[in-house]
């Protein structure tokens, strides 16, 4: 027995060398990565230069051959790799010994002060092997910027509008915390990035465009940068209180603004000032038992204008419009006021206070007949008034108090083009909303121009 193992012990070994010094060509074999994403997180203040190192292995008991290991960018990527020594955006046939690696440099060079650079830039390294395709994803910072990444703030922070401010993976305010953002700043989201104000948020912007302050996503090349949804939207939590946002514009959003509960009585959670808030996917303005107060608003092109269930709210010369474009189809209407708001999976009731004043209600294309619909589904207060109010209508919503309604003229708004995005509120010198509306004390319009003492306008603007 003996004599014979050690007969059969050089035979399996020349059979474990011969499997070792053979391919394996299973789609079934196995590559992994020292990691799958490359961050190139310094901040450029100059030409940057950076590099990274990954490391493809096989992790297979025989020899693999890669076919391809490539930059997708090619020569026109920000990146550039050397594949274990040989520089170059793609390399192919490379043999990796039964548990060998190599390794991919990868170096970015940016030249922040470039006007249209996007703010992340990404790029992937395709590793084909075996009819299989992985990749290592490449992602840097582009343009100058203060970058916030997963951040949460405490005590009060105030920002500065010198450089915009990028966030990745989300900004939080905690409770007890107050951050400040002055005229002119703008802040950039990536698409898994909410703001998440637990706290207070203070917006001080001003009434020209370059010193509105501005929340949008990420993607300023077109045409990403008009599509809805590219980042989640601020959201006021249950222990946050006194915010107050003043020429603030919220685009492209899934859910702009959101109010939660619980409300803060008659005092707002949530002052929108001269607010603009646009193409919002799912929701410009939701009201989950929360409260919130608008003055001088212009909410248009969303999936859902504006949505409110329980709390209190207060929107006096705003106008709400919706019209079906390229991106976003209008079917559902501008303003929908309930007494009951999903929270989890659970459908609850509350009391419900609204009122609106001096406001336009208004949809194109004639998919939605009722752009004002208003429903109690619980026994709590329930109390809703319009006032001086333009909408479309086909039927008066019940329950509800009303007076000086027009109903169902066009407010003539100076320019609709849906081809080109282009959308103009302000009124033409026909619209029956001017001069309808009552003085509500409010001082000055959405451009920031003075509301005469008697017979304002419906709307936003004079």
């Amino acid at each position: 027995m003996k004599k014979t193992l050690l007969l059969l012990l050089p035979f399996a070994f020349v059979i474990f060398a011969c499997r070792k010094n053979s391919f394996i060509t299973s789609p079934n074999a196995t590559v992994s990565f020292s990691a799958d994403t490359l961050l190139f997180d310094t901040v450029f203040v100059s030409t940057g230069s950076i590099t990274e190192q990954v490391k493809i292995i096989n992790g297979n008991n025989q020899k693999l051959r890669l076919s391809a290991v490539k930059l997708m960018g090619g020569a026109q990527s920000y990146f550039h790799i050397n594949i274990d020594g040989s520089p170059g955006p793609e390399q192919d046939n490379i043999v990796l010994d039964a548990g060998d690696s190599i390794y991919v440099f990868v170096a970015v060079e940016i030249n922040p002060q470039t006007a249209n650079l996007p703010f992340i830039v990404q790029d992937s390294i395709e590793v084909a092997y075996n009819g299989n395709q992985q990749f290592i994803q490449l992602e840097a910072w582009g343009q100058n910027a203060h970058f916030l990444n997963n951040a949460v703030l405490t005590g009060n922070t105030v920002w500065d509008n010198k450089l915009p401010y990028v966030i990745l993976g989300g900004l939080q305010v905690d409770t007890n915390a107050q951050l400040s953002i002055p005229a002119g700043c703008k802040v950039y989201f990536h698409a898994n990035a909410p703001l998440l104000v637990d706290g207070t948020l203070l917006v001080n912007g001003d009434h020209y465009d370059s010193t509105r302050v501005y929340f949008q996503g990420d993607r300023l090349d077109p045409p990403y940068n008009s599509f809805p949804g590219s980042w989640p939207g601020i959201y006021f939590r249950g222990t946050s209180a006194g915010n107050d946002l003043k020429y603030a514009v919220i685009q492209d959003a899934y859910q702009s603004v959101v109010a939660e509960a619980p409300p803060a009585g008659t005092v707002p959670k949530v002052l929108l000032e001269q607010c603009i808030i646009n193409n919002s996917y799912d929701a410009g303005i939701l009201g989950a038992q929360g409260s919130l107060q608008a003055n001088n608003c212009l909410i248009s092109n969303c999936g859902k204008n504006i949505e409110l269930g329980g709390g209190y709210y207060v929107f006096t010369q705003c106008t709400d419009a919706a019209y079906s474009n390229l991106y976003l189809t209008q079917t559902q209407p501008v303003l929908a006021v309930t007494d009951a708001s999903q929270q989890g999976s659970a459908v609850v009731t509350g009391n419900l206070q609204a009122s609106f004043n001096n406001c336009i209600f208004w949809g194109g294309q004639g998919i939605v007949t009722n752009e004002v619909v208003v429903s109690q589904q619980g026994s709590g207060s329930f109390v809703v008034n319009f006032s001086n109010c333009l909408w479309k209508d086909a039927q008066t919503p019940s329950g509800v108090g009303t007076t000086g309604i027009i109903a169902n003229q066009d407010p003539l708004f100076d320019s609709v083009n849906n081809s080109t995005l282009y959308y103009d509120f302000h009124l033409q010198s026909t619209s029956p909303a001017l001069g309808a509306g009552l003085p509500t004390g409010l001082p000055v319009d959405l451009d920031g121009n003075p509301w005469p003492a008697a017979n304002p306008s419906l709307g936003c603007y004079q």
